[in-house]
């Protein structure tokens, strides 16, 4: 038997779609429901109904039409957080505009790359935000997008479900960021995490704790929410979460998502949370340390469930309250998708149960891209036949059970074994002190290498203590042979550890 997922045919997307009628559908029929709450620091709520979020939309896509943009123009979004970027990413999209959000920390180089690249007809731009260094093309600042939300309703740009939508830049993690290139189908293909991942309801009130202008908050945080019925909630300030816990309960949050690192950061505010309302916790774009989750439980009484993907193709594995899995496994195929673990070495025929392999999504997956921008020699590298390779190893077990090994990338090499950073990452987060701990290989002399943890902790930590413990968890080859104290670890804009860089940055000190 052989690592291939594929338990059902998912519904195909509708003939004639537009991803801005399917998901402001749902609120059409329940227009005085609050489609969305901003709450600020000091508890203050900016609320938005379905009605007045609609009419916003399909106002200000009017509104971008009378500044002479025609469809399939592309638009540079540099938009903060606010409710600017929700409203006009949906609003492009309902005239056949090609929304390209950016994320708010980009440099005036990575804007000026991003122009290059993309060409725009448009830049939207927050003034506080940077700007590119030369542009010829028109720039529409945020007073004129509001000035646009009271125009005349558009009609929807109903199409092929397969014609392009949006594009979103990757995090550049392993490189320059590449523009992704995402269908009206997308949306569609979101319909599997439903079950299989939030088990989401339209009575639900699901806050997510990151930016709106980034991919997860707007996918998990806003749309699915708007597609069910349901309520959004975000923070205006999303790097001030220390008010988190009482605004989960004054709110009545049922459903929260976060990256793992904002759950870690709560529980050190509070380790005794009374949240009645909170039914479970969705994590995603990095491992969840179990530490983290188990932490967590204790003190809500809630559970996190945590799911896979990238920017190329959202999630598409996750664990559900419904599901049993064992410890340590990061969760099964959602149903309708179809998934292979392929050889390290190439080929097209799956590895065994059990064996490392590289996770692989089918071509035909409604949620996968349609390619790179500009770039299609790096979109033909991704594939293997019909299969778009993620980059991510994993194993799969005969009940489609996925347990993560890590980026191939950031694979370690400990005298010959492979070793995973997440692996010795969990196991280190559970010593007394240590608040966050990051893995990766450092070159200590010509082609000599050792895995050492970089860690953060109030004080310096004792190493031989620190070795001991590794040695007691952990196989000799995995144990770190160096600890760094760190005040932080290099972060990027998703939230991931930046490992690469903090190679490059002992190297650079120690070389």
């Amino acid at each position: 038997m052989v690592s291939l997922y594929h338990s059902e045919q998912a519904t195909p997307c509708p003939d004639l779609f537009n991803l801005t009628a399917y998901v402001l559908n749902a609120g059409d029929k329940i227009p005085q429901k609050t489609a969305l709450e901003i709450i600020d620091t000091d508890g203050s709520v900016e609320t938005w109904t379905f009605q007045a979020l609609t009419q916003a939309i399909r106002g200000t896509a009017t509104g971008l039409l009378s500044l002479g943009l025609k469809p399939q123009d592309r638009i540079l979004m540099r938009l903060g957080n606010t409710i600017d970027f929700p409203i006009t990413f949906l609003a492009a999209i309902s005239v056949g505009l090609i929304p390209v959000p950016s994320p708010a920390q980009w440099t005036q180089k990575e804007v000026d790359h991003a122009v290059s690249l993309i060409s725009p007809a448009a830049i939207l731009l927050d003034h506080e935000l940077a700007g590119p260094s030369q542009y010829d093309g028109q720039i529409i600042g945020q007073a004129t997008l509001a000035t646009l939300r009271s125009m005349a309703p558009c009609d929807y740009d109903q199409g092929d479900p397969n014609r392009l939508a949006y594009i979103v830049f990757t995090s550049g993690t392993l490189g320059q960021p590449r523009a992704v290139m995402h269908a009206h189908r997308a949306i569609w293909a979101r319909r599997m995490m439903m079950k299989d991942w939030y088990n989401l309801k339209p009575s639900d009130r699901l806050l997510h704790a990151g930016g709106l202008n980034w991919t997860f908050t707007l996918g998990t945080g806003l749309l699915d929410p708007w597609s069910k019925g349901a309520t959004a909630l975000v923070l205006k300030n999303p790097n001030r979460i220390d008010g988190l816990p009482a605004i989960l309960r004054t709110r009545k949050v049922t459903l929260m998502a976060a990256v793992p690192g904002v759950y870690r950061k709560v529980l050190q505010f509070d380790q005794n949370l009374q949240l009645p309302n909170l039914r479970h916790c969705l994590s995603a774009g990095e491992k969840l340390p179990p530490l983290i989750a188990k932490n967590w439980h204790k003190a809500t009484n809630t559970f996190i469930y945590e799911a896979y993907g990238m920017s190329e193709c959202s999630t598409f594995i996750s664990n559900a309250p419904q599901l049993s899995l064992k410890q340590g496994a990061l969760g099964r195929p959602q149903g309708g998708r179809k998934l292979a673990l392929l050889p390290l070495d190439g080929g097209e025929h799956p590895v065994a149960y059990g064996a490392i392999g590289i996770i692989a999504v089918h071509r035909a997956d409604a949620g996968l891209m349609l390619g790179y921008f500009g770039a299609l020699q790096a979109t033909q590298a991704c594939f293997r036949g019909d299969w778009f390779l993620t980059g991510d190893l994993a194993i799969m077990e005969k009940d489609g059970a996925i347990t993560y090994r890590g980026r191939a990338d950031d694979m370690m090499n400990a005298g010959g074994f492979r070793v995973a950073p997440f692996e010795v990452e969990a196991v280190m987060q559970m010593y007394p002190g240590v608040v966050n701990i990051a893995v990766t290989s450092i070159e200590i002399k010509p082609n000599s290498f050792v895995i050492a943890g970089f860690y953060m902790a109030e004080a310096e930590l004792d190493g031989t203590a620190l070795d001991r413990f590794a040695k007691h968890h952990l196989a000799a080859y995995k144990c770190p042979k160096l600890y760094i104290r760190c005040n932080a670890l290099p972060m990027g804009a998703n939230g991931k550890i930046q490992r690469r860089t903090l190679a490059l940055n002992w190297n650079n000190l120690n070389g």
